[in-house]
C-alpha cells in the first residue's frame, strides 16, 4: 500500500469506527442532584473559530496559544484572556498548534507544516502524509507525527528538515492526535500501541515498550495506536491505547510499568497517587498510578460525552457533551462542582495555566475558572 492510500484507509477507518460509535451511543444519563463542595468562578473567555479536532491549548510561562479550525492562531494572558498576538495559517487546519513560548507551529489540511515567532509566521514546510497531531515545540526543532506514524523533524529557525523516521506499521492508522512528548532529552513517540523513546538529534529509536496487546479479527479491530496527549508524573508517561487499555511506561528505564484493558477514545490523565480516564461508555475509573490496581469506578456520567480528565491536586476534572465542566473528588469520584460553558461539547481535556482552569468546546468557547 502507498503512503498516500495508508493514510487515506487511516482516515477512513478511524471515521468509520468513530461515526458508528456516536450513532449507536445510548441516551445520556441525566446529571443528579448534589450539594456543591467548593465554589469556582469563570474569570474570562474568549471566542475562537469553530473546532472541528480536539485541541489542547499550548501552555507557557503566564500565556497560552490556541487556533481554530480555519487557520487563525492566537496567544492570550493567561490571567486575562487579552490578547498578545494573532496570526493566520492561511488555510484551515488539521491538527491543534504546539509553541515552547516563542515558536508556535500548526499543520493544514494542505499537509502543510507552519510556524510562527512571536505572531510572524517564518516558513512552512509540507509533509507527505495528513497530519492529526499537534507539532512538538522544543530545543528549537519542530517535531511532526503523521497518520502513517512517520516523524519529522525541523529546525524551528529556518524550517530546514533534520530527519524523517518512518516505522514500519498495519496498514490502517488512527486519524486521532497521537502522543508526541519530551522527557529530558528523549523525544517520545506512539508508534502504533509501543511508546517509543527517540533520540531527537538523529531520529533513532533508543527504546520501544508496548502499553496495549491489540487483537482482533481484522485490521481496524486490531487498531490500538495510542491516544495524545499523554499523562505525565516525573518519568512516568501514562496514555491510552485507542479501545484497548491503558498503560504507563517508565520514560528513564525505558520499560512498561503495567498495563490494564479498559475500552475508549479518549486520552488519560493523572498525577503522583492516580491515573484517569473515561471508557467507551464514559465508565469513571482512576488507577494506582504505580501498579493499575482500580482504585474507584463510576457510573454517574454514563453516555455523556466525556472529555479527557485533568488531575488537580484532590481534585479530577471532566467536561461533556452538553459543555459542563465536572470538578470530581480524585479519591471516591463524588461530584464537588459543576459549571456550564456554551452549551457545546468540551472537547481535548481541560489545560491548566497557573491557577487558572481552561476549557475549550466545540462552539469555538475558550473558557477560563478559577476556584474561590
Amino acid at each position: 500500500m502507498t503512503g498516500r492510500l495508508a493514510a487515506w484507509a487511516a482516515g477512513a477507518a478511524a471515521v468509520l469506527v468513530l461515526a458508528g460509535c456516536a450513532a449507536d451511543r445510548p441516551k445520556p444519563t441525566p446529571l443528579e442532584s448534589y450539594t456543591p463542595k467548593i465554589s469556582a468562578r469563570q474569570v474570562w473567555s474568549v471566542r475562537l473559530g469553530k473546532l472541528d479536532f480536539p485541541l489542547v491549548p499550548a501552555v507557557g510561562d503566564g500565556h497560552i496559544v490556541v487556533a481554530d479550525s480555519a487557520g487563525s492562531v492566537s496567544a492570550l494572558a493567561a490571567d486575562t484572556g487579552a490578547e498578545l498576538w494573532r496570526a493566520g495559517a492561511g488555510s484551515a487546519l488539521s491538527a491543534g498548534v504546539g509553541s515552547d513560548g516563542r515558536f508556535a507551529s500548526v499543520v493544514t489540511r494542505r499537509n502543510e507544516v507552519v510556524t510562527f515567532d512571536g505572531g510572524r509566521e517564518i516558513w512552512r514546510r509540507r509533509v507527505p502524509s495528513s497530519v492529526v497531531t499537534p507539532p512538538f515545540v522544543a530545543g528549537e526543532r519542530v517535531f511532526v507525527l503523521g497518520v502513517d506514524r512517520a516523524v519529522h523533524a525541523f529546525d524551528a529557525l529556518d524550517g530546514r528538515r533534520l530527519w524523517t523516521l518512518q516505522r514500519p506499521g498495519d496498514a490502517l492508522t488512527l486519524a486521532m492526535p497521537g502522543v508526541l512528548a519530551a522527557f529530558h532529552n528523549t523525544l517520545l513517540v506512539g508508534q502504533g500501541s509501543q511508546l517509543a523513546g527517540v533520540d531527537p538529534l538523529r531520529g533513532t529509536v533508543t527504546w520501544s515498550v508496548p502499553l496495549a496487546s491489540p487483537r482482533g479479527t481484522n485490521e481496524v479491530e486490531r487498531l490500538a495506536d495510542l491516544v495524545g496527549p499523554p499523562a505525565r508524573y516525573g518519568a512516568r508517561f501514562c496514555a491510552r491505547a485507542f479501545q484497548s487499555a491503558v498503560g504507563c511506561a517508565d520514560a528513564e528505564r525505558g520499560a512498561q510499568l503495567w498495563t490494564r484493558p479498559s475500552g475508549g477514545i479518549q486520552p488519560v490523565g493523572g498525577d503522583a497517587e492516580r491515573v484517569y480516564g473515561a471508557d467507551a461508555v464514559d465508565r469513571i475509573s482512576a488507577w494506582r498510578a504505580d501498579n493499575g490496581d482500580v482504585v474507584w469506578s463510576s457510573e454517574r456520567m454514563l453516555n455523556r460525552g466525556l472529555s479527557g480528565p485533568l488531575a488537580m491536586g484532590p481534585l479530577v476534572v471532566f467536561g461533556d457533551f452538553e459543555g459542563y465542566v465536572h470538578f470530581l473528588d480524585a479519591t471516591t469520584g463524588v461530584p464537588q462542582l459543576r459549571l456550564p460553558t456554551d452549551g457545546s461539547q468540551v472537547i481535548g481535556a481541560p489545560q491548566v495555566a497557573g491557577h487558572t482552569l481552561l476549557v475549550l468546546t466545540r462552539g469555538g468557547g475558550l473558557f477560563a475558572f478559577r476556584q474561590n
